[in-house]
């Protein structure tokens, strides 16, 4: 195992198909990738659907090559070495597997192919077995499992072998009833404590990448906006995007301007940190305030700014209020049974310590 290493990387699909002379207008899947993964961490690559996230897996798996840039594991530069040569173990989305063999046969092959036999084939198998509860079917023919099941056996398959440089997972619980997924990301972890393998988990579910990852890359139109833990990217998201694509609901981001001490949203001042206050102070780039639904008050007994109740849903253990500021919908999480209901004027307090301001989509925080 070692750490690895994205140095520089573009990617365009144009140009892998050599043709070139589209390179310059088309739309690169990657541009201007740097990242590192330390030896035994456990990431996520989080994002929608075409921002990158497989195209990057597949770079560092040798599936494909990019465009520009370097894949270094440690200090060898293996950019343009086969997926054998680079010793990774991927999991793809739906179940890779042979049908004929049984469950313990499909697990054994990838030792088998590295001359692993006997007491030490079987010992790793069961002990995978067990961990991923298929112990009980080991002797099944693949063909008769359930396609939760097929999946399963295709993650035991990518953690069976203990001398892979990665494991790189492409949502590979696509196919997994719910309960069961809550279920095989605990399983991950634990098998990550125990081997501390390096785990790549790529996946455009906010949850999954939360629950999973010591660090999470959000990814958004083939570049990274952020890497970092999921308690910072909750608390302090380097970009708009990050703060509306992280959390449930997501940041509320205000366009405003800047005037002294106050954030000016709507014609309403809103008080600022003094020390971003003095960040914001001659920015000539778009302002604009992010603050989570969780750091709003509603109906604070003095101070807050004037809104008006569009909509409640009740989320059971608390609820979201949709308030109008102004032009604007702003979203509050609601705990307790105060009562509200559309149509009420309001008053929404910011707790200032948790305001961020963002210029251009960045942070200034």
């Amino acid at each position: 195992m070692a750490e690895i290493l994205l140095r520089a990387i573009t990617h365009s699909y144009d140009v892998a198909r050599g043709r070139r002379d589209r390179a310059a207008s088309s739309a690169y899947a990657l541009r201007d990738i740097d990242l590192r993964w330390r030896d035994g961490g456990a990431y996520a690559l989080l994002g929608p659907s075409g921002c990158g996230k497989t195209t990057l897996l597949n770079l560092m798996s040798g599936l494909l090559r990019p465009t520009a840039g370097r894949v270094l594991f440690g200090d060898r530069d293996v950019t343009e070495l086969d997926p054998r040569q680079r010793n990774i173990a991927q999991v793809f989305q739906f179940p890779v597997i042979y049908d004929a063999f049984t469950v313990f046969e499909n697990l054994a092959f990838p030792l088998r192919n590295r001359g692993v036999k006997g007491r030490e084939l079987e010992a790793r198998v069961g002990r995978i077995a067990e961990l991923l509860e298929l112990a009980d079917v080991l002797r099944q023919r693949a063909a008769e499992l359930s396609p939760d099941q097929k999946q399963i056996v295709s993650l035991g398959r990518g953690l069976v072998r203990d001398d892979v440089a990665a494991i790189l997972f492409d949502e590979p619980l696509t196919v997994i009833d719910p309960h069961r997924k809550w279920t095989l990301r605990r399983r991950l972890r634990e098998i990550h404590r125990q081997f501390r393998h390096t785990l790549i988990y790529v996946t455009h579910d906010q949850t999954e990448a939360l629950t999973f990852a010591d660090e999470v890359v959000v990814m958004h139109e083939g570049r990274v906006l952020q890497q970092a833990t999921p308690e910072v990217l909750f608390a302090d998201p380097a970009h708009t995007y990050v703060g509306y694509f992280i959390g449930s609901p997501g940041m509320n981001v205000l366009p405003c301007d800047v005037d002294g001490d106050s954030a000016v949203i709507a014609g309403q001042r809103v008080p600022l940190p003094e020390d971003l206050a003095g960040r914001a102070a001659g920015r000539t780039g778009k302002l604009e305030l992010g603050i989570r639904p969780e750091h709003l008050v509603l109906g604070p007994p003095a101070g807050g700014v004037p809104a008006t109740v569009s909509f409640v849903e009740d989320h059971g253990r608390f609820r979201i209020v949709a308030a109008r500021l102004g032009e604007h919908l702003i979203k509050i999480r609601l705990e307790g049974d105060a009562p509200v209901t559309g149509g009420d004027a309001c008053r929404v307090g910011l707790l200032p310590e948790r305001i961020r301001l963002y210029e251009d989509g960045r942070s200034l925080s």
